[in-house]
């Protein structure tokens, strides 16, 4: 397990109020998912995962409990990722 970052519980209980843990975390089976079905994508985006899920500009309900889709667009000088 890696340590991503700690959500705001506030900004989150718009997915579900039973958030136990502020602590966000990356295991590594799905970092291997990451690389295996998006290739570069973890290697491209790991430095903004803190980023991301401290500052959400989107939070989208999934249809699995307790899980959201967070969104954010960044512009790393040459284009917006």
């Amino acid at each position: 397990m890696h340590a991503v970052g700690k959500i705001d519980r506030n900004i989150y209980k718009c997915i579900t109020e039973d958030i136990v843990t502020d602590e966000v975390i990356i295991t590594d089976e799905r970092i291997r998912h990451i690389q295996e079905r998006h290739p570069n994508d973890y290697e491209r985006y790991y430095g903004y995962l803190k980023e991301i899920v401290e500052h959400p500009q989107y939070i989208v309900e999934t249809n699995k409990p307790y899980t959201a889709l967070i969104l954010n667009e960044f512009f790393d000088g040459r284009e917006v990722v």
